[in-house]
């Protein structure tokens, strides 16, 4: 069959394949497909089930209009449950085994965020948003003055949030119960301030559940305790101030593991695992001599709703958990004392897992530079796979697909970096122009993951260069922490030298002909490099930060983001000003591009009409383009049409001028 070139409208025929889950008896696997609807313009998924062995086809279990997460097995295996959207709010519902419709077991006001089974299998925990006025019921409307406009008041500086706009502050997360049966409600909480509910000891009588205060503009920390599920007497399991998630039982109930970080170096910190051992009341560390972070903090734009467990017990106590390390995220397992290895391979990027009670086989999705991602099962004493979906095997069969180079340079400290180029077939009969693209965070990687908006460019003809600059994860303590308080510092050089290795290393790239992009952090980088240097011929730049000074303050992490990134606030405004691309505005030569989407709270709109007013009185070369009920995520999990419009503007301005 011959191939066509990859497009921005193949979006629509890419499955974002995720959150795998392995039956009680390591019998069958459930996991979501989500993929475009491009009529409607939105996002859908559907639950499949298949034999762990691989000796049937998938089937799916539902088929409607909906968005599906938090897919999960009963003890038994007797159900399925999972969150769904065909209510509009994140409703609960659970699916027998055998077959037959779901049923919806809640209907909250504001849905449901996260669940558990009670060993029981009589009902099910979850942490929902309580009104403190109405709780779990609707809102009653009295008269129609409600319909008017009200005022908001800013009780705090976190009373913004991207995404979902103002705070209510009048709701916070409780703890509740559902019969399955009669689908009646209770509440467990009895607090005035958020809980969470994170996991349940195998005999029913534990908790572990998260506490957060209401006021908490200066708080950036959480506490696990364990509670009594009767007497709800608690003690604290996190010995040491620091920001923990993601806890999980052990099979016989006698550890708690979990994941946190103590924040010694704000939120470029690693995160670990960590695990309580109940007998001994005391807390162990199992991945301090680990110099990586634990978890996945790929940046990507194919897995929709991808999810993984913090972390899975075998029943011989062993634990897996993903880890970040040098531009991969792989499974590592660990024992009790510490003995630990990775049990998946190199190259590629695992967003999600399961595995088996006694710890013999593994279920992953699985993604690499050249695959969206798929479902396999792992022996994990041989390491063998067995493809269980095929999901996106025709768009596979019928797109060119280049396969990204790793390089490795050094930059500024001797320090080595590491990252991707790509070569277009039209590189080999001419020179062809290279689009340097910076990834956001700063705290992020790009990893051996697919990635449409990289695939897009080298099918356009261009050399596509990618790398993860010092500030990345998936490297050392030292490396993810050395873009604070250096922000256009030895990041930019880091990025300089890469455009530099590349030029020197492949005869193929137009040195006259160099464009740069990236979003976020990257856009903040792309108005940096511009305001710089002149080597570049073309530059777009995506959601981004021009002015710290004023992002400070309207930004809903602003205050606090300053302060860890920059380290300076509005008492040292010089600083701030120093590290702003705006500043230099006058220096800036090359022709840009400039994306944003008006409901972007993360770094508002206002950071690119500034610059955009600037760069324009002054007569340079710019365009503005505003993508309407946009936030901070759209190049990810945006309106499809804004996403596909959006790879048109970036790839139509490259086309332009380079």
């Amino acid at each position: 069959m011959v191939k066509t070139k990859l497009t921005a409208n193949d979006l629509f025929d890419i499955h974002s394949v995720t959150a795998p889950v392995i039956s009680p008896d390591g019998q069958r696997v459930a996991y979501i497909t989500t993929t475009i609807d491009e009529k409607k313009n939105t996002y859908f998924s559907k639950l499949w089930v298949t034999q762990s062995n691989g000796a049937q086809k998938s089937v799916a279990w539902t088929t409607g209009e909906e968005r599906i997460s938090n897919v999960t097995w009963s003890p038994s295996g007797n159900h399925l449950s999972f969150l769904s959207t065909r209510n509009e709010k994140n409703q609960l519902f659970v699916l027998s085994a055998h077959g037959g419709e779901a049923q919806k077991i809640t209907s909250l006001p504001f849905g449901v965020q996260s669940y558990e089974w009670d060993p029981s299998e009589t009902k099910l925990w979850f942490t929902a948003t309580y009104h403190e006025e109405h709780g779990w019921e609707d809102e009653k409307k009295d008269d129609k003055k409600d319909d008017f406009p009200k005022p908001y008041i800013a009780g705090k500086m976190k009373y913004i949030q991207d995404g979902n706009g103002l705070v209510k502050q009048d709701r916070f997360n409780q703890i509740g119960t559902v019969n399955i049966d009669t689908k009646e409600v209770s509440k467990w909480s009895d607090t005035s301030f958020s809980q969470h509910l994170h996991t349940i000891s195998p005999d029913g009588k534990k908790f572990v559940v998260s506490e957060h205060p209401k006021e908490d503009d200066d708080v950036f920390e959480n506490t696990l305790y364990l509670v009594d599920v009767d007497s709800k007497e608690r003690q604290e399991l996190t010995q040491e101030n620091g920001s923990y998630y993601g806890a999980r039982f052990s099979p016989d109930g006698n550890y708690i593991g979990f994941i946190g970080s103590h924040r010694t170096y704000e939120n470029a910190t690693h995160a670990d695992l960590y695990v309580y051992a109940m007998e001994q009341q005391a807390v162990q560390n199992l991945t301090e001599s680990v110099d990586a972070p634990v978890g996945d903090y790929v940046v990507a734009d194919i897995q929709q709703g991808a999810s993984a467990p913090s972390l899975v017990w075998t029943e011989e106590n062993h634990v897996y958990f993903q880890v970040s390390t040098h531009g991969d995220v792989r499974i590592y397992m660990t024992t009790l004392e510490g003995e630990m290895y990775p049990v998946t391979q190199e190259g590629e990027h695992v967003y999600g897992y399961d595995v088996s009670k006694d710890g013999k086989h593994l279920v992953l999705t699985v993604s690499s530079p050249v695959s969206p991602g798929e479902v396999y099962t792992q022996t994990v004493a041989t390491g063998e796979r067995t493809p269980l979906s095929a999901h996106n095997a025709e768009f596979l069969s019928t797109k060119n697909i280049y396969t990204p180079e790793p390089i490795i340079f050094e930059g500024p400290n001797g320090w080595e970096v590491h990252g991707w180029i790509i070569r277009p077939e039209e590189a080999k009969n001419k020179k062809v122009p290279l689009v340097t693209n910076i990834h956001g965070g700063p705290h992020a990687f790009y990893a051996n993951t697919f990635f449409h908006e990289m695939q897009l460019l080298a099918n356009k003809g261009y050399g596509v260069l990618y790398i993860n600059p010092r500030g990345s994860h998936s490297y050392s303590q030292e490396f993810v922490d050395a873009v604070r308080g250096d922000y256009g510092g030895n990041d930019y050089l880091d990025i300089m030298a890469a455009v530099d290795y590349a030029l020197e290393t492949y005869d193929w790239i137009d040195k006259e002909r160099l464009g740069v992009t990236g979003g976020s952090y990257g856009g903040f980088m792309t108005n940096w490099i511009v305001g710089h240097t002149d080597r570049f011929k073309a530059a777009v730049t995506q959601r981004s930060i021009s002015n710290w000074i004023s992002f400070y303050g309207v930004s809903d992490i602003g205050f606090y983001f300053t302060e860890w990134q920059i380290q300076g606030d509005m008492n040292d405004v010089e600083k701030l000003w120093d590290h702003s691309p705006l500043k230099y505005a006058s220096q800036v030569n090359t022709p840009l591009l400039i994306l944003h989407g008006e409901n972007d709270l993360r770094c508002p709109i206002e950071q690119a009409q500034q610059l955009y007013i600037t760069l324009k009185r002054m007569g340079k070369e710019t365009e503005f383009v505003r993508f309407p009920q946009a936030d901070h995520n759209l190049s990810r999990t945006g309106l499809p049409n804004l996403r596909i419009e959006r790879l048109h503007q970036i790839t139509g301005w490259f086309e332009q001028y380079l």
